[in-house]
């Protein structure tokens, strides 16, 4: 009996101590949002309307085990009161009632929390990897599942590098992140009036780019 129990603790201990092990390969990153951008494109028979942030417009952050990016998670969030498409009573027009109504901070933030990466095998330092990003896109504190299609690359800087760059906010370890993903207004229960069919479409085209730094 003694050696079925002592037997039993440690194969406890050594569960206990691969997932510690897991949970310590994993790094934490936040976004550098100066060198970060997201758009928002609208693709109507009359008109065409690109939507524009970066920099303080942005917020995230990322955890990930370069051997195990597949389970990778984090969040991003876009803040709409930034987003401007070169018209001012355009973009006054979308942050208020039907559309986005920012007025209202759950509304002020359209957000993605990543769930799981399909990538073809461990993040290697200065490789493109294709990726489909799977997560929850919140739009209008209306969340529905999405899959983003886009590249990671994992930059890893030598000693001498991070003093050439540390200035610009580069660390030893970074992340390029570069996503596509659609949506539509009514996935977010928002309808375009019909009256504006021609010039605003009800799909949604969505693109990031996105730097995110080991702190």
């Amino acid at each position: 009996m003694s050696r079925a129990l002592t037997a039993a603790a440690l194969a406890g201990l050594a569960v206990t101590a691969a997932a510690t092990t897991a949970a310590a390969d994993a790094l934490s990153f936040k976004l550098l949002p100066r060198y970060s951008y997201a758009t928002f494109k609208s693709d109507a028979p009359l008109e065409t309307v690109v939507g524009h942030t970066a920099d303080t417009g942005l917020q995230g952050e990322l955890t990930v085990d370069p051997a195990r990016p597949q389970e990778a998670r984090g969040t991003v969030k876009v803040d709409m009161n930034t987003v401007r498409t070169g018209v001012d009573k355009r973009d006054a027009d979308m942050r208020a009632k039907p559309y986005l109504e920012t007025d209202v901070e759950g509304n002020r933030w359209v957000t993605f929390d990543v769930k799981h990466v399909e990538i073809a095998g461990p993040l290697e330092p200065g490789k493109p990897m294709p990726a489909k990003i799977r997560g929850v896109l919140t739009v209008k504190q209306k969340p529905v599942e999405r899959v983003a299609d886009g590249t990671v690359t994992y930059i890893k800087l030598s000693p001498e590098q991070v003093e050439q760059q540390k200035r610009f906010g580069f660390t030893s370890d970074n992340i390029k992140v570069r996503t596509r993903l659609a949506t539509t207004f009514t996935d977010h229960a928002m309808q375009v009036p019909q009256l504006l069919i021609l010039k605003l479409a009800n799909d949604i085209f969505i693109e990031t780019d996105l730097t995110f730094i080991k702190p």
